[in-house]
């Protein structure tokens, strides 16, 4: 069995000590009022009233004096306990004395300072503190009798009196030691407690997955280091609404609570940009009004299984695909050239011609994306100027493609930029991305008009190339679908997958060079395809 605590916590005696002041404080107040308003006869201080005035007035200067010792600990608690009990049984003795003795009851003001002394002290002081308040009460009692004050029948009083106080130390020790043992259970309770949020907190933030866990009042009561990331917070979100936390999230949020798992909230995107977040909620006791917990899910990371294993099924198809399928469509294609060359055709002849061969070169097309699927080239990481990279491309795929040279811009907001990529690839992934806005981000009888902008990323610095176009765009419902292999839809806007690899590869190849390619549609009408690049600080060299 543990030892039972013989005194106070020192906490807790400070705070009695404190109260103490407060009373004493109290008191002295209480009876200067009561001296100076009239009364006949006067309640207190009638046989001595200098000493009474002095004596509260000394009581009143202790105690505020003394609360700056006792807030700062001074001296030490058994030497302030032992100046206030001598103190208090001193002043209230005197106070007695000017009032005429025990029969104007300031004597039992003495009862709440024994018993809070007997609270914080030992049972051997405690008994002391009462002995010498008894023994002061007789004191004044028996000069009264000698100064002929005091009438012999108060005798009786004085003694039950002082009997009384040395009850209340006595019946205050048990308390006292309930308390103390209640004080060092709650402690414990506290280090343990203190233990484990310590414990969660360490688990939490070394977690791999992204946690943000809200109040029922939608206020962040903890999250970890890769959910601030996400979200683009800095130290001292603890607390704060999720509104002024991230916008999105709170949308989320609201959207989840007033429909429940059966419509689950779209993904978003993250502070900077480069990130697809996807929202799972677990609710904490209430499902709709009480804490929830948050699991934020990178989105690519969520489809990697998925495209890992149509990799895998691409791969396994590819040779097949290079014996079985690209020689009879060679063949095909061969010999709807020599039909279509043929003098005899007529014109619905000639179109059937022109049919057989453009889809034998899109069937072509598509096997070569596969294969370039399977035999990717090791990467090749570089540095590379983005400004004078752009200008070059720009010059080479103008010239390459025919098209005239107000057919592309290029805007630059910051130089120089410096991006780590393997060229080959940022050519392959920025000529994809051009093709699709000249082929489909071109009005209707307009002019091809793509833009190539670079710069960096407000907040997280990083560089990033866009490209853009003021086609029809694509449907929100289909702007993440279109990068995924062999997607088609029946609108014109959802082709931009080219001949349903395009993108695919475009994103792979950005993947591989820790870069990321996105879809955002433009405000005034039109798509805008984003790159953007790996953070510069976190090169590897």
């Amino acid at each position: 069995m543990k030892p039972r605590p013989e005194v106070m916590a020192p906490e807790f005696a400070w705070r009695t000590l404190r109260l103490l002041n407060a009373y004493r404080m109290l008191y002295a107040a209480l009876l200067f009022a009561m001296l100076i308003y009239p009364t006949s006869p006067r309640l207190v201080g009638e046989a001595h009233p200098e000493l009474f005035l002095a004596t509260v007035l000394g009581a009143f200067v202790w105690a505020a004096v003394n609360d700056f010792a006792v807030n700062q600990h001074w001296p030490s608690l058994p030497g302030q306990a032992l100046a206030q009990g001598l103190f208090d049984i001193a002043a209230i003795s005197l106070l007695t004395w000017a009032s005429g003795g025990l029969g104007s009851g300031i004597a039992n003001l003495l009862i709440i300072s024994v018993a809070a002394l007997a609270l914080i002290s030992s049972r051997l002081w405690g008994l002391a503190f009462a002995a010498l308040a008894a023994l002061s009460v007789l004191g004044i009692h028996v000069l009264g009798l000698a100064r002929g004050v005091a009438d012999v029948g108060d005798s009786t009083a004085s003694g039950l009196f002082g009997g009384l106080l040395m009850v209340v130390a006595l019946f205050a020790w048990p308390f006292a030691r309930r308390f103390a043992e209640s004080e060092a259970l709650a402690r414990q309770r506290g280090v343990d407690l203190e233990n484990v949020n310590q414990l969660n907190e360490y688990i939490v933030q070394n977690l791999r997955e992204s946690i943000v866990v809200l109040d029922a009042d939608d206020r962040i009561r903890l999250m970890n280091e890769a959910a601030a990331k996400y979200l683009g917070l800095t130290p001292g979100w603890r607390g704060r609404p999720v509104r002024e936390a991230s916008e999105r999230l709170h949308q989320a949020v609201r959207q989840w609570r007033e429909h429940g798992s059966s419509d689950p909230p779209p993904p978003f995107t993250s502070a900077d940009g480069a990130t697809q977040i996807a929202p799972y909620f677990a609710p904490i006791g209430r499902p709709k009004s009480g804490a929830l917990l948050i699991f934020l899910e990178d989105t690519a990371i969520l489809s990697e299984r998925a495209q890992q294993a149509k990799l895998a099924a691409l791969g396994r198809l590819s040779a097949s695909i290079a014996h079985e399928i690209r020689n009879p469509v060679g063949a095909l294609s061969h010999a709807a050239q020599l039909l279509g060359e043929a003098d005899n055709l007529q014109d619905s002849q000639q179109r059937l011609a022109t049919i057989i061969e453009n889809n034998a070169g899109r069937v072509s097309d598509i096997v070569e994306n596969v294969l370039q699927l399977s035999r990717r080239e090791r990467l090749n990481p570089q540095r590379v100027d983005l400004v004078a990279w752009a200008k070059q491309f720009l010059e080479e795929y103008i010239a390459s493609s025919e098209l005239p040279a107000s057919a592309l811009d290029l805007s630059i907001n910051d130089a120089p930029l410096e991006v780590r990529m393997d060229p080959s690839h940022l050519y392959q992934v920025v000529a994809n991305l051009c093709d699709n806005a000249v082929r489909y981000g071109t009005p209707a009888g307009g002019e091809p008009r793509v833009e190539l902008a670079i710069g960096r990323r407000s907040g997280t610095n990083r560089p990033f190339l866009e490209v853009r176009d003021r086609g029809p765009g694509i449907p929100p419902e289909l702007a993440e679908q279109v990068f995924e292999p062999f997607f088609r839809a029946g609108s014109d806007a959802a082709q931009r997958a080219g001949a349903g690899l395009g993108l695919f590869i475009s994103r792979e190849l950005c993947e591989v060079n820790r870069a990321s390619l996105m879809y955002e549609p433009r405000t005034d009408g039109g798509a805008i395809f984003r790159i953007i690049f790996a953070d510069p600080k976190r090169w590897r060299t």
